[in-house]
């Protein structure tokens, strides 16, 4: 798989992806994840990528130019089967979404930055605009290595255990049941004996009723359910 990340912070986002699970499935060619700094596609000798907006108004605005160059050299190489923008106004990413773009090829993600980008961007060359909750940030480099590790992890290889990604919270719609390890007791808070029981049958069946318990507890929403 391989993502290309478009930013004018390039610098935010090299150590996430040089890290843990992310960096071994770059090693082994299981993900390409390339940081593209937009300003290279800039038209001017200052590198501009942003301007003021028409009509007036607080901020700037990053400028159609450089951005539909450097998409359309992007899709010149290769096919894409998405051009996500990072947006506060997208829709909100989900386990389900992570799972969908990791069945992808090639993605695009463009990070939103300033007071936001060209709306005809948005109009002809995002296929799909992703929020990764109801707040604002500086910009969409975070945004996007959050997306970024949510899809890499997903990719066959990527975890050397792959049945923990499927047992991750969201991954059935519920949260993850609690987890424990040694030792069984420490200052007299001991682990449920069921874990150490060995019946597999009953603990799974525990799991279940504590993931419902959990969920039902911190997410009724996610089981469609009021709160309170």
């Amino acid at each position: 798989m391989r993502i290309d990340i478009i930013t004018v912070l390039p610098g935010l986002l090299r150590s996430p992806f040089d890290e843990s699970i992310i960096r071994r499935a770059r090693q082994k060619g299981i993900a390409e994840i390339n940081i593209i700094d937009l300003r290279d596609y800039s038209t001017d000798k200052h590198r501009s990528v942003d301007d003021y907006p028409f009509g007036g108004g607080a901020g700037m605005v990053m400028m159609i130019e450089p951005v539909y160059n450097c998409i359309t050299r992007l899709k010149s190489e290769r096919h894409y089967d998405e051009v996500i923008y990072t947006s506060p106004d997208g829709a909100g990413f989900t386990q389900a979404m992570a799972n969908e773009l990791s069945m992808k090829e090639n993605i695009i993600i463009l990070a939103g930055h300033y007071k936001g980008i060209d709306q005809r961007i948005r109009d002809h060359l995002i296929t799909r605009e992703i929020s990764i909750g109801d707040y604002v940030l500086t910009g969409g480099e975070l945004p996007a290595a959050v997306i970024t590790d949510a899809v890499v992890r997903l990719l066959p290889g990527a975890i050397s255990d792959a049945e923990s990604a499927l047992s991750d919270s969201f991954q059935d719609g519920l949260l993850a049941p609690p987890q424990y390890t040694r030792p069984a007791e420490f200052m007299g808070w001991k682990v449920p004996d069921i874990l150490t029981g060995g019946n597999t049958p009953e603990i799974e069946r525990w799991r279940f009723e504590q993931s419902l318990r959990i969920t039902r507890e911190k997410r009724p929403d996610l089981l469609g359910e009021e709160e309170g």
